[in-house]
């Protein structure tokens, strides 16, 4: 790329959803961020735009403006459920579908970014972003979030230990599904006792190899 984005570019690439690099904009304006290498076109359908490796770089490279409440709902920013929230989004055909559309685009984010376009193992973003990276793998796979005055279902928590998050369940059986399913993702799973509860809980760690 030998020029920055036009304003009306960058704004679009401001604009992707933090979890997914996922696009909205014209058919115009994506097809010129695919010419210029900064966005792909998923092959399958419903064809969504998602940046690529130079697109998150351009992204990345200074703080975005702050976007005003109207126009984060206009778009509709993904936020994968680490449990427990006050406002978390109602579940139901919607939902799903977004959970997985972010799955498959956390997929060719880690297709596109390794050497050997493997997508068996976390990406450069999965470990910048560890809780909603985590969570991610969890809600997309079915298991269900804790809502705020429930116990049940999971929550995944940031730790002191780089590279690392804490996923709860009060439910043992469904805590060692979470460790499967975060296993399978490509995480590193281990099984710990809190001291003073001597509640279960998880610690995971992106695989790196």
């Amino acid at each position: 790329m030998t020029r920055p984005p036009t304003a009306a570019q960058r704004r679009v690439i401001d604009a992707a959803d933090p979890d997914t690099g996922r696009l909205r904009g014209t058919e115009t304006q994506l097809a010129a961020l695919v010419k210029r290498g900064l966005a792909f076109r998923h092959p399958r359908p419903p064809h969504d735009h998602f940046l690529t490796p130079a697109g998150h770089r351009i992204r990345e490279a200074e703080p975005a403006p702050p976007a005003q409440p109207e126009e984060t709902a206009a778009r509709g920013v993904f936020a994968a459920r680490i449990g427990g929230e006050e406002d978390a989004p109602r579940s139901g055909p919607a939902r799903l579908r977004e959970v997985r559309g972010a799955w498959q685009g956390l997929l060719e984010l880690r297709r596109m970014t390794s050497p050997d376009g493997a997508v068996d193992r976390p990406c450069g973003w999965e470990r910048t972003h560890l809780v909603q990276a985590a969570a991610l793998a969890l809600e997309a796979a079915g298991h269900p979030p804790a809502e705020p005055d429930s116990t049940d279902g999971y929550r995944v928590r940031a730790t002191p230990q780089p590279e690392a998050v804490a996923v709860h369940e009060s439910d043992g059986a469904r805590l060692r599904a979470c460790a499967a399913t975060l296993e399978e993702a490509g995480w590193q799973v281990g099984e710990h006792t809190e001291p003073r509860t001597r509640a279960r809980y998880l610690l995971a760690s992106p695989r790196r190899a």
